[in-house]
């Protein structure tokens, strides 16, 4: 039988510390990957995920980026509103309606 893996989960602070360490050594990512214990391709998408959006970048378990959450907040909020306009459309129409 074949143990499956467990995935490593790593802290914003560790893959922060890592991506400054690589830029900083004069070796290369590979070596720096192999010392932290990581794969080089892990770190060497943490470097490009930092490099394209150092603001944003290591939101969190399953967290968006802010501007990414402030998008999908207001997403939700207007199909609120349009669903209670679709509500209220529907009463008065049905509230107007000449009585017999």
């Amino acid at each position: 039988m074949t143990k499956k893996r467990t995935r490593r989960k790593y802290s914003k602070e560790f893959k922060l510390e890592a991506v400054r360490h690589a830029e900083n050594y004069d070796g290369t990512a590979t070596e720096v990957a192999m010392n932290l214990g990581v794969s080089p391709d892990v770190l060497n998408r943490w470097m490009r995920e930092h490099q394209s959006d150092q603001q944003h970048a290591f939101p969190g378990l399953g967290n968006l980026k802010e501007p990414d959450e402030r998008m999908r907040r207001l997403e939700k909020e207007l199909a609120d509103v349009k669903m209670e306009r679709d509500i209220l459309k529907k009463a008065l129409a049905i509230f107007s309606k000449p009585s017999q």
